[in-house]
């Protein structure tokens, strides 16, 4: 009879070291927890609000991580930053209608509460503030007076009516896209809709166009 301490010793499998290839796949799915978690954690509380223990927690990794992969609280609000505008150049496809663009945008801040959370924060002030908030200042104003010229240039073109201010139409479009998220109770009771809904969107595409079309216009 074979008793316990003389049985064979178990060989165990040695354990395969990762493949370079899965450890960047690792690293690559870690940075982009870490980022969806500072979406998150901006969009509640703003960036002066946010920790980087907070991100960390809903990210579900060690806090050093976000030092090693970003350099810190700032350096997501970069990248953040980043993928939106680059978010932004995918959005209208060239040659839409000026409807098409609002309803692009509605249906990217809707889809994406957390981000246009983010965005309204930084509206509000909240940022890391010193000579790189002064250049993003200038940069969205630049941003704006040529969104303002591009609908006087659809105005001119007849797409849109010449009886309302191209900066009173850029101006309400971005109410229409930014309330559901800043005021979603408000907009919810004036428009007898959830504002996260598709309803919601169709209503203001219609009433916008409505709106916005040129004196004769029939559609």
């Amino acid at each position: 009879m074979v008793t316990d301490e003389h049985r064979a010793p178990t060989r165990r499998t040695p354990r395969r070291a990762p493949r370079p290839e899965e450890r960047g796949k690792a690293a690559e799915r870690t940075r982009e927890r870490i980022l969806q978690a500072a979406v998150e954690e901006f969009g509640a509380k703003g960036y002066s609000g946010a920790r980087t223990a907070g991100i960390a927690a809903r990210a579900g990794v060690n806090q050093q991580l976000i030092s090693y992969y970003f350099g810190g609280k700032q350096g997501l609000l970069d990248e953040l930053r980043r993928r939106w505008a680059s978010l932004e150049t995918t959005l209208v496809p060239a040659g839409a209608s000026f409807i098409d663009a609002v309803t692009a945008y509605l249906d990217a801040t809707l889809d994406r509460p957390d981000w246009a959370r983010l965005v309204i924060w930084q509206a509000l002030g909240d940022s890391p503030g010193g000579h790189d908030q002064q250049q993003l200042q200038a940069a969205q104003a630049s941003r704006l007076r040529e969104a303002v010229e591009r609908v006087r240039r659809r105005q001119r073109a007849g797409e849109i009516t010449p009886d309302l201010d191209p900066e009173f139409i850029l101006l309400l479009a971005y109410a229409l896209t930014f309330a559901p998220i800043a005021l979603p109770r408000v907009v919810e009771g004036i428009m007898g809709a959830d504002p996260g809904s598709r309803e919601y969107r169709r209503r203001c595409r219609d009433q916008l166009s409505k709106l916005v079309r040129p004196p004769g216009a029939t559609s």
